[in-house]
């Protein structure tokens, strides 16, 4: 049978894990390379690293760094952040990377995701959309943002998505910009909404902030991946440094109605 995925994202940050409150202040919490170590220790299911600096700055994607973790991880690994070509995609395909996520490229060149779909794969393809709540007093829904939310498109984010699929992504990340770090749930409603619209593997990731919410996101979406950053790297009303991930029988619990609701 298959199974939701709970999935850890570790945001990088001039090489340091990091974890960042709507996209801002980023707060050093350690070496990358360590966390993921702990993550293979707990058995977690994959892992999503997103260089939160290589669009924004212009930059290459930080080679060495991903080798280093392609390396060590001995689960899963999706890595995004700089890759605006298919040479850039082929070369971490090449590093021991299972999937490569776009996210400000797909927006600005939306055919480059049929490029890499061509290269590597659509199952190595990940299109991740940052999506915020429109702003103003009538408004409602989301729309999308881009390069760390210091751009906006007035586009609607489940048609987007459907396009990206029908360009060949092979799994859809719906980013929650206004959630980030913020622990108080997933978007329940918009992300059963998206759901049930795309046809391939999608991920929700922002909100997060203890069991219940990934299992309510499960109980009302299904088969879906749940992705956590400050659930998996925070402890505690303070926030101290402290990386965890559930036990089996703690994601037994998380996923309990799934039976029951599919």
């Amino acid at each position: 049978m298959l199974r939701p995925r709970i999935i850890p994202c570790l945001l990088v940050h001039d090489s340091g894990l990091v974890k960042t409150v709507n996209f801002k202040s980023p707060k050093y919490v350690g070496d990358p390379i360590n966390a993921v170590k702990i993550f293979n220790e707990k058995e977690a299911d994959e892992l999503m690293v997103l260089d939160i600096d290589a669009t924004s700055r212009g930059l290459e994607p930080n080679y060495a760094l991903i080798k280093k973790l392609a390396a060590e991880c001995r689960m899963p690994l999706c890595y995004g952040g700089g890759v605006t070509s298919v040479a850039q995609a082929v070369k971490i395909i090449s590093l021991g990377v299972e999937k490569v996520s776009i996210s400000s490229a797909a927006v600005e060149n939306p055919n480059i995701v049929k490029d890499l779909a061509e290269a590597v794969g659509k199952q190595s393809v990940v299109v991740v959309l940052d999506v915020i709540k429109r702003k103003g007093l009538f408004s409602k829904g989301y729309e999308l943002s881009t390069r760390n939310n210091t751009r906006t498109y007035k586009i609607d984010p489940i048609s987007f998505a459907q396009k990206m699929v029908a360009l060949g992504a092979g799994e859809i990340v719906i980013n929650f910009v206004d959630n980030d770090g913020v622990m108080g749930g997933y978007d329940v409603e918009y992300s059963s909404t998206i759901k049930s619209q795309i046809n391939v593997p999608v991920t929700f990731l922002g909100g997060a902030g203890n069991y219940e919410h990934l299992s309510a996101l499960i109980d009302q979406c299904g088969i879906v991946g749940a992705a956590a950053g400050s659930l998996f790297v925070f402890k505690g009303k303070y926030r101290a440094v402290l990386i965890s991930y559930p036990t089996p029988e703690q994601k037994d619990i998380i996923c309990n109605n799934l039976k029951k609701n599919y």
